[in-house]
């Protein structure tokens, strides 16, 4: 009907009206006790996942809004409250629309009130329509963020990133304008009396106990996400074999054929071709004494360079920005961790704290992005694969994350690099640096190597070109991007003045033996097609109090990342799997 209203229409609008009057004679007018119980248990878990949510957002490398966000955002152990913010705002949506309908408030929001847009209408009235859109634009932006979360959750990325991200957004403009929308209705008591509930129920068109059925019922759906999320994770089982395979990354050994594989989608990490996703492939077999893993995942490029050095006319220089700051992405090596827990806690066992200071007694990390520990006591056995210190030689790097540790003078200074509760296990590896630290800021001008090669030509052509505009094209199936101590000499002027200018030579340098706990893991590892594979052992039992040991009966969870030519830039993986000895 053009240029009147309906007669329900109508109807509607002398009750909003009566209400109105009614609202005139008390100060501060009054809410049923449901709407007001539901509708701050969704506000609330809306606020806790729109700011643990830009939390997340602010750690990426490409964040504007977020990041400037960050002084007002939450820090610490985000992922937990994250997760549990979200199913608790699907408990309150699902319970509110419930609540609407059994209690005979339906009509609060239904969208022929839409109609009064469209035509000459009172100034509330027309409040009260955009009020009505206004809620039905928040049931679009939480069914697009629930849809999205899950799928981020079950580690899909890309566009579905992006949608999540401005969705989160959108929550922030739907806020505001949610708050304009009730002043324009009723001014300052309008949104006050929301703080006020003055009744159980509503008077009129209600069923029985329409709060209690729907709480009931946004539990039952709530619970029923949590428990499928449970009972549906990976299974990674390790079964006895009587034959063991050849650690040499082809994973050709008959074994690996009877050795079901979990599939891990990872994303969120960077390079990567553009995407900062990565597949993950993951075996593993045992026999009495040692587990066996086999892990394939997707990666574009084959990356040696971990901050190479070159000559110029005032000295030598390394290659790789952000290095004083730890968050180096372009002239890195590839690496790939895995991490084993009791714990199946959200963000890796409970042990990712994010933001600048998430411990305000302890200094930031060096990136500021944020810093793992255990906040329980417990210990998290991690094993890193370093593409260019021993991975190449047989090598994994076996670490673990623990209690938050004290710090050092120079690391509350920033002369060296804090790291909470992560480190090395003890023992010794092979690797050092051809430089000396320099903390945020550093390395933008001539460096003092430690040593120099004894025949810089056979160390340049070992190496391969290396292209400084170009960090993605480290493709070479030769490159020796380390350089041992038989092959180099301490650092003197002399010395250097024989190289010429334009030379490169490592920033890794090699000498002895790995040693102790460092040295427990072995690896076979090759880059073939868009693809690292790497087969890794361990004895099943160490006696190191910083290594998880593998039996049966005893359950682990495990975490896989993937890092592309970056030092910590690495991909997520947020649902666990379990790992099972049989």
């Amino acid at each position: 009907m053009h240029g009147s209203l309906s007669p329900r229409v109508v109807a509607d609008a002398k009750a909003s009206s009566s209400a109105l009057s009614a609202s005139k004679t008390s100060s501060w007018p009054t809410s049923d006790i449901g709407t007001v119980i539901l509708h701050w248990t969704a506000a609330v878990a809306m606020f806790v996942s729109l700011f643990t949510g830009l939390r997340l957002t602010a750690d990426n490398l490409d964040s504007v809004v977020a990041k400037a966000l960050s002084p007002i955002l939450p820090q610490g152990e985000i992922w937990t409250w994250h997760f549990v913010a979200g199913l608790a705002l699907f408990f309150a949506s699902t319970a509110y629309a419930l609540y609407m309908i059994r209690s005979g408030l339906a009509n609060r929001v239904a969208l022929k009130k839409l109609q009064v847009l469209t035509m000459p209408a009172a100034p509330k009235l027309r409040w009260g329509a955009v009020n009505v859109a206004l809620h039905w634009a928040l049931y679009a932006l939480v069914a697009v963020l629930t849809a999205t979360g899950i799928l981020l959750y079950l580690g899909h990325g890309g566009i579905v990133v992006t949608i999540h991200v401005v969705s989160a957004f959108a929550t922030l403009a739907y806020t505001a304008a949610h708050l304009v929308g009730h002043f324009g209705y009723g001014g300052w008591l309008q949104l006050l009396r929301v703080f006020r509930p003055a009744r159980l129920v509503p008077s009129r068109g209600m069923r029985a106990k329409p709060l209690l059925a729907a709480t009931a019922a946004g539990v039952a759906v709530a619970g029923g996400v949590a428990g499928a999320d449970l009972a549906t994770r990976d299974v990674l089982v390790v079964k006895a074999m009587s034959t063991t395979p050849k650690l040499d990354g082809h994973f050709d050994d008959a074994v690996w054929s009877t050795a079901r594989p979990v599939t891990v989608r990872t994303q969120q990490g960077v390079n990567l071709g553009g995407t900062g996703e990565s597949t993950v492939e993951v075996r593993a077999v045992r026999d009495d004494k040692k587990i066996y893993f086999a892990f394939r995942w997707q990666d574009p490029t084959r990356s040696l360079f971990r901050l190479p050095m070159i000559k110029k006319a005032d000295g030598w220089h390394v290659v790789g920005t952000r290095a004083g700051s730890a968050d180096v992405n372009d002239f890195y090596e590839d690496k790939f961790s895995v991490i084993f827990s009791e714990s199946n806690a959200f963000g890796g066992g409970g042990s990712t704290h994010m933001g600048p200071r998430p411990v305000a007694d302890r200094p930031s990390s060096l990136n500021e992005r944020g810093l793992h520990f255990t906040a329980d006591g417990s210990t998290i056995d991690m094993w890193q694969w370093k593409a260019s210190r021993g991975g190449m030689l047989g090598l994994v790097d076996d670490q673990y994350i623990g209690p938050i540790r004290p710090a050092t003078a120079d690391e509350t200074a920033k002369r060296a690099r804090y790291q909470g509760g992560y480190w090395n296990d003890p023992g010794k590896t092979i690797y050092s640096y051809n430089f000396a630290f320099q903390g945020p800021g550093g390395f933008q001008t001539a460096v003092t190597p430690r040593r120099l090669p004894k025949d810089w030509k056979a160390i340049a052509t070992a190496m391969g070109p290396l292209d400084t505009a170009n960090p993605d094209g480290q493709a070479g199936a030769n490159d020796k991007t380390w350089m041992f101590d038989t092959e180099s000499v301490p650092y003197s002027p002399e010395a250097d003045a024989a190289i010429p200018v334009g030379t490169i030579m490592p920033g890794v340098l090699f000498a002895g033996q790995a040693e102790g706990d460092r040295a427990h893991i072995a690896v076979g590892a090759r880059w073939e097609n868009g693809h690292w594979y790497a087969e890794m052992s361990r004895d099943l039992v160490t006696g190191s109090t910083f290594d998880k040991d593998f039996v049966p009966g005893k359950p682990l969870y495990v975490w896989v990342a993937v890092f592309d030519h970056t030092q910590t830039r690495h991909t997520r993986h947020v649902r666990p799997v379990k790992l099972e000895l049989r």
